[in-house]
C-alpha cells in the first residue's frame, strides 16, 4: 500500500452522531446525480421557452457532464489537500447558486452557463461526499453500511431524475428542475456547517498545478469527443480530433506526475490492484448501465406513448429495486467476500439487460417489458455498487481518499458517458431511416444486447483482475 500521509483532523467542533453526518454527505451526493438525468424530461420545454436549437439542447445535459467528468480528480485532491468540509461546503454553495441562475435563465446560452457551473460545483461536490462518510464511520461493517447508504442514494437519484423532473415539469415548469436544488442545497449547507468536522491529509499542502490543468482538459476533452459521436458518428473528425486530443493529453498528465514531488495522483496508486481493478469494473460497468433509465424512457414515450410523468412512475419499481440491492450488499459481504457480491450484482443485472433485449417490442406490456427487466437490471446494480466503492476505498491510504472518491465517480461518468454514445450509435443504426415505433423498438432492444455485453466484460474484469479478501 503506498505510505501517504494520514488523515488530519482540523476542527471537532460541533461533532454530530454519525447518523447525521452520513445523512448530510449522502444528500450531497443525491443532489448531484439527480441533475445528471432530471433535466431529460424538461428539454421540449426548455427549447420552447428559450428558443435553443436541437445541438443547444444537446448541450443542456452534456454541459453538466462534461464539467463534472473534467474537474472531478482535481476537486477531489482539493478536498484531501485542503479540506474536506471546506470543499464540500465550495462545491455545494457553487452548485446551488448555478442552480438559481439555470432557473432564472432568459436566453440559451445563460443556461448552459448555468448548468456548466453546476458540473464544476458537484465535481468539487461529490468527492467530499464519500471522503466525509469514511472518515465519519470506522472501516468495517458499519463503513460498509454507510457505503451501502451513499450507493444507494446516489443510484437513487438517478433512477429519481425521470420521475421528479417529470412531476416538476407537468405541475410547475421545467425551471423548478433546476430551483429545486435551491431550497434544499440551502438547508445541506446549513447541516453541513453545523455538524460536519474537518479533515484533511497532512503533509505538503501545494496543489500540482500543470497536473491538475492537464488532467481536467484531458478529461473534458475526451468527453466532448464522445458526447460527439452522438450526433457526428465515430469516423467524423469532429470525433476523432477531441478523442485524438483527450488521449494525448491524459498522455502527457501521465509523464508530468511520474516526475513531479507531489503530484496530484501518485501512480503508484494503480499498484493496489483493489483500486485500480474496482475503478475498471466501475468504468465498464458504468458503460452498459448508465444507459438504462435513457432508453426506458425513451421507449416509454416515443414506443408506448406514456407522458413524461408516466414514464416516471413506471420507473418507480426499478428505482425502489436499486436501494433494495445496495442495502442488500453488505448483509451479503458478511457473508461471502465483497468480489463475489459484486460478480452477482452484475450477472443480476445483465439477466435483466438480456431479458429486456428479448421482450422489449412495440406492443409490450408493462410489467414484462418494463417493471420485470427493470427490477432485475437495477436490483444487480445497486448489489454491485456498494462492494465496488468499498474495495476501491479501502484498498487505498488514508491520504489518499478524496483522490480515490473523485476516481470512483470519474470511472462511473466516463464509463457512462463512453456507454451512453455508443449504445445510441447501435441504436441509430439499428433503426435506420425506418419509421414507426416497432423500428424505434429494434433499435432500443439492440442497445440493451450490447448493454449485457458490456456486463459480461465486466465480470470478467472482476474474475481475472480483483483480489480476493477477507469477508467484511
Amino acid at each position: 500500500m503506498l505510505q501517504t500521509p494520514v488523515d488530519t483532523p482540523i476542527s471537532r467542533r460541533g461533532t454530530a452522531p454519525t447518523w447525521l453526518v452520513v445523512a448530510a454527505a449522502c444528500a450531497g451526493q443525491f443532489l448531484v446525480v439527480l441533475d445528471v438525468s432530471v433535466v431529460n424530461v424538461a428539454l421540449p420545454s426548455m427549447r420552447a421557452d428559450l428558443g435553443l436549437s436541437a445541438t443547444g439542447l444537446q448541450w443542456v445535459v452534456n454541459a453538466y457532464s462534461i464539467a463534472f467528468a473534467g474537474f472531478m480528480l482535481l476537486g477531489g485532491r482539493a478536498g484531501d489537500l485542503f479540506g474536506r468540509k471546506r470543499m464540500f461546503l465550495v462545491g455545494l454553495g457553487l452548485f446551488t447558486l448555478a442552480s438559481l441562475a439555470g432557473g432564472l435563465a432568459q436566453e440559451g446560452w445563460q443556461l448552459l452557463a448555468a448548468r456548466a457551473v453546476q458540473g464544476l460545483g458537484a465535481a468539487v461536490l461529490a468527492p467530499s461526499t464519500l471522503t466525509i462518510l469514511t472518515a465519519a464511520v470506522p472501516e468495517g461493517p458499519a463503513r460498509v453500511r454507510a457505503i451501502a447508504t451513499w450507493s444507494a442514494v446516489g443510484a437513487g437519484g438517478g433512477a429519481a431524475g425521470g420521475l421528479v423532473g417529470g412531476v416538476l415539469t407537468d405541475g410547475l415548469s421545467w425551471r423548478w428542475v433546476l430551483l429545486v436544488n435551491v431550497p434544499v442545497g440551502v438547508l445541506v449547507l446549513a447541516a453541513a456547517l453545523r455538524w460536519i468536522s474537518e479533515s484533511r491529509a497532512g503533509g505538503d499542502r501545494r496543489l500540482d498545478v500543470p497536473g491538475a490543468v492537464l488532467v481536467t482538459a484531458g478529461i473534458a476533452t475526451l468527453a466532448y469527443g464522445i458526447v460527439q459521436t452522438e450526433v457526428e458518428g465515430w469516423t467524423a473528425a469532429a470525433t476523432l480530433v477531441p478523442l485524438a486530443a483527450g488521449l494525448a493529453l491524459i498522455g502527457v498528465f501521465l509523464g508530468v506526475e511520474a516526475r513531479a514531488k507531489a503530484p496530484l495522483m501518485p501512480l503508484g496508486l494503480f499498484r493496489v490492484r483493489s483500486v485500480s481493478a474496482a475503478n475498471a469494473t466501475m468504468f465498464v460497468c458504468g458503460m452498459g448501465m448508465f444507459a438504462m433509465w435513457f432508453f426506458m424512457t425513451l421507449y416509454a414515450q416515443n414506443v408506448l406513448g406514456y407522458t413524461p410523468l408516466e414514464a416516471g412512475l413506471a420507473l418507480i419499481p426499478s428505482s425502489v429495486s436499486v436501494v433494495v440491492g445496495s442495502k442488500a450488499a453488505p448483509r451479503l459481504m458478511r457473508v461471502v467476500e465483497a468480489r463475489t457480491v459484486t460478480v452477482l450484482g452484475v450477472l443480476v443485472a445483465a439477466t435483466g439487460y438480456a431479458w429486456q433485449w428479448r421482450v422489449l417490442d412495440a406492443d409490450g406490456a408493462y410489467v414484462t417489458s418494463i417493471m420485470l427487466p427493470g427490477i432485475l437490471m437495477m436490483l444487480g446494480a445497486g448489489l454491485a455498487a456498494t462492494p465496488l466503492a468499498s474495495l476501491a476505498t479501502s484498498g487505498a491510504a488514508p491520504g489518499d481518499a478524496g483522490l480515490v472518491a473523485g476516481l470512483i465517480n470519474t470511472s462511473r461518468t466516463m464509463g457512462g458517458s463512453l456507454g451512453l454514445a455508443v449504445l445510441s450509435t447501435v441504436a441509430a443504426a439499428r433503426t435506420g431511416d425506418r419509421p414507426g415505433s416497432a423500428a424505434l423498438a429494434e433499435g432500443y432492444a439492440e442497445a440493451f444486447l450490447w448493454g449485457a455485453g458490456f456486463l459480461v466484460a465486466a465480470v470478467a474484469v472482476v474474475l481475472l483482475w480483483m483480489p480476493r479478501a477477507a469477508r467484511d
